[in-house]
């Protein structure tokens, strides 16, 4: 029997982003599955986005490469420090990427994670810090100033109003504070991206391919922006993940490690053989041919979550058509 809609459910090794699940559907096309994966508390037009993002996937050639292989970085949850120290020395990269303001915790257990990830990757590697807007422009501005001795790279969504994260670059300006600031909800959740560069309120964009429409949606987004661009995943499957790394194959300029490596955060896959991390970087031609490699067995979601996918998904693609004929 051909499948033409695919709903998987697949368990995470960590909490991460509050969630220990992860689900989605998969929808096939003339050049393999697309995976269409909103988040649950993704609602109305905001998942319109997401399923062009897919549509695409499975419907059209992929964008020429500009590049062999992709550089990634290692997600580290808001886990204790040896926990955190493992991670990133089992990973393999020479960048990673630190949960920090996490819900329930301090300042003491940022600056115990931060640190021993400082540590596990040497003086040599790359430390950037995600906050998911969880800052005012106060407490960023003290938090990262405590930070900054640890060789920050960056850090991802410090507080979460763009004229906040322009306010906060103004300030760390003032008092010498030389950390850049990169938006990701700024961009993919405000509804006008372009803000972030008008008010020169980050220095990095973080591009996340299916909230933001598909891979060309990202490229257009991308010279818009004018700023240096990181592709980072939506804890997809190695379906969805493979098309943010065919994203960051493509851009002209790729000047940061991508926060593609999040398969790691799952337990299980969609694919036999998923997409794989080695020595911190992913090979481009893996990510070109995923969406031909999926394995229905391996979609292991319930009625319950079958029958609720396909709700969501025809009250999307009412609204998708309601949007393309205005």
């Amino acid at each position: 029997m051909e499948h033409h809609e695919l709903t998987w459910r697949l368990d995470m090794s960590l909490r991460f982003r509050g969630i220990t699940t992860r689900e989605g559907m998969l929808l096939r096309g003339r050049r393999g599955w697309g995976e269409w994966s909103p988040f649950l508390d993704y609602d109305g037009p905001e998942l319109v986005p997401w399923l062009a993002a897919a549509h695409e996937a499975a419907e059209e050639d992929w964008p020429t490469p500009c590049r062999d292989s992709v550089p990634v970085n290692v997600t580290v949850p808001a886990v204790g420090p040896e926990r955190a120290a493992a991670i990133v020395a089992d990973s393999g990269c020479r960048t990673a990427k630190v949960k920090v303001a996490e819900a329930g915790q301090g300042f003491a257990e940022d600056l115990d994670r931060v640190t021993a990830v400082r540590s596990a990757l040497g003086p040599h590697g790359a430390v950037r810090l995600d906050a998911n807007g969880a800052w005012t422009v106060e407490q960023a501005a003290e938090a990262i100033g405590r930070l900054r001795h640890l060789d920050v790279e960056y850090v991802e969504q410090p507080c979460r109003s763009v004229t906040e994260l322009a306010e906060l670059r103004r300030r760390l300006a003032r008092h010498g504070i030389d950390v850049a600031i990169a938006a990701d909800e700024s961009i993919r959740r405000s509804g006008d991206p372009e803000r972030v560069a008008e008010l020169e309120a980050a220095d990095v964009a973080v591009l996340k391919v299916q909230p933001l429409g598909g891979v060309r949606a990202c490229l257009e987004l991308a010279e818009r922006l004018g700023l240096p661009v990181v592709v980072s995943s939506a804890l997809e499957s190695s379906v969805g993940l493979a098309a943010g790394v065919v994203l960051a194959a493509a851009l002209p300029r790729l000047p940061f490690a991508c926060g593609l490596n999040t398969s790691a955060l799952l337990i299980g896959d969609l694919v036999s053989e998923p997409l794989a991390t080695v020595d911190g970087r992913i090979e481009v031609q893996q990510a070109l041919v995923m969406r031909e490699k999926v394995d229905p067995s391996l979609c292991l979601a319930g009625p319950a979550d079958a029958e609720r996918w396909r709700h969501r998904l025809g009250a999307t693609s009412r609204l998708s058509r309601i949007g393309a004929g205005q």
